[in-house]
C-alpha cells in the first residue's frame, strides 16, 4: 500500500490511507458495501487487473476489513465479506459520493442512497455529540486527545 511519507507519521488519516489509500482498495470496498463479494464480480465491476485486485484483497483480509469465506468446497472457491471494521467504511465511502457528485458533478447515472424502511435520502452529517447541532469545519477545532477542551 502507500508508504509512509514521514517516519514518524502519526495522523489517524495516515494510517487509514495506508490501508484503504491506494484507488483499486476504495473502489473494491464501494462495491463490497453495494453486495459484491465474488473475485469474479469485483473484476468485473472495475476492470482490474487480476494480480492488482488479487493484492488488494489480500491487503483487506490482512487489515480486518473483509474476511475470506470458503462458499464452494471442489474446487474451493471463496467469496470476500465485509468484517465490521469493512462496514464501518461507509460513512467514509458515501461522503467522497456525495462529494463527488456535488463538487466534480455527475458523469453518469450515479447512485441514490435510500433508507429502504422509508425512501429517504442517506446522509452523513457530522454533528456534536453533546448538543447535537451539524457542524461544518469552520466550526471545529482540533487539540491532541487526552487533554481537556478549552473552556468556552
Amino acid at each position: 500500500m502507500l508508504g509512509r511519507m514521514y517516519d514518524n507519521q502519526t495522523c489517524p488519516v495516515a494510517r487509514a490511507l495506508e490501508v484503504v489509500g491506494e484507488r483499486w482498495t476504495i473502489l473494491i470496498v464501494r462495491d463490497a458495501l453495494f453486495g459484491t463479494t465474488r473475485f469474479d464480480d469485483f473484476r468485473a465491476n472495475l476492470g482490474v487487473a487480476r494480480n492488482v485486485l488479487s493484492n488488494r484483497l489480500q491487503t483487506l483480509v490482512e487489515a480486518d476489513v473483509l474476511d475470506r469465506v470458503v462458499y464452494q468446497q471442489r474446487p474451493p472457491r471463496y467469496e470476500y465479506q465485509l468484517t465490521e471494521r469493512g462496514r464501518a467504511l461507509a460513512p467514509v465511502v458515501m461522503s467522497l459520493m456525495d462529494w463527488g457528485t456535488q463538487q466534480l458533478g455527475a458523469d453518469g447515472p450515479g447512485r441514490a442512497l435510500t433508507h429502504h424502511g422509508c425512501g429517504g435520502r442517506a446522509q452523513v452529517q457530522v454533528g456534536c455529540s453533546r448538543c447535537a447541532e451539524r457542524l461544518d469545519s469552520r466550526q471545529i477545532d482540533t487539540r491532541p486527545t487526552g487533554r481537556p477542551a478549552p473552556d468556552r
